[in-house]
């Protein structure tokens, strides 16, 4: 079950405030990037770096826009307009869209320092949000909590009929 409370201080908070800023302004900074000088930067690379910084920044984008749009929800709820209960729902959840782990492409040794360090800012930002996703809603498809079940099976284990 979710800590509705828990949920709802977290988005009424300075970390989320801090944390909504900081994505927002990621895709923003990652935005401007690619339509400027990363375009112009990965005309200059070689065909397998061109093929990695079009794979990456790809990868980037994607991750950026999951972070972007958990976080609107997240503030969407702490302004009553959207349900909890919807929130929580799968099609919401950061957890429930992780990527499967890329390798490294060929050719992304090459890829310019700019992007590189985006896409470990982009990381950082997924990995945090991916985190806050899992702790304020649990591990999606996990069994909800039964805490009259738990009870008994506490106090099997007490008197011995565990």
């Amino acid at each position: 079950m979710i800590d509705s409370q828990r949920v709802l201080d977290f988005a009424r908070s300075e970390v989320f405030d801090r944390t909504f800023k900081e994505g927002m302004a990621l895709v923003e900074e990652t935005a401007g990037y690619l339509d400027g000088p990363g375009r112009a930067a990965a005309k200059r690379l070689s065909r397998a770096a061109a093929l990695a910084y079009a794979g990456e920044s790809m990868r980037l984008t994607t991750r950026l826009m999951q972070v972007a749009s958990w976080l609107l929800v997240q503030r969407a709820v702490r302004d009553n307009e959207i349900a909890l209960s919807e929130a929580a729902a799968e099609k919401y959840r950061l957890i429930a869209r992780e990527e499967a782990p890329v390798g490294d492409l060929s050719g992304s040794d090459e890829l310019p320092e700019a992007l590189k360090a985006l896409m470990g800012k982009g990381a950082a930002i997924y990995e945090r949000v991916r985190r806050l996703d899992e702790s304020m809603y649990g591990e999606p498809g996990a069994p909800a909590p039964n805490a009259v079940g738990d009870q008994q099976a506490r106090l099997a284990a007490l008197f011995g009929r565990g």
